[in-house]
């Protein structure tokens, strides 16, 4: 069930050059773990940070923060 997930979830990676995976549960490794096996990521810059449970506002200031920090 996770990898048909995993697979759709991939198919949307594919579209970017970097990706933020972030969040407070084993998903996001596992995620991680998933795409490292396939060649079709390679070129993909992919971080992986843990997060705590965070508002929609919280995320996004996450997210743009990790960017600046973490250019392409």
């Amino acid at each position: 069930m996770h990898e048909a997930y995993y697979k759709d979830l991939g198919d949307v990676i594919l579209e970017y050059d970097h990706v933020l995976l972030f969040g407070p549960t084993d998903a996001k490794t596992e995620l991680h773990n998933y795409l490292n096996k396939d060649l079709h990521f390679k070129n993909i810059r992919i971080d992986v940070e843990s997060a705590d449970k965070m508002t929609d506002n919280e995320k996004a200031v996450f997210v743009k923060n990790h960017f600046i920090k973490n250019p392409v």
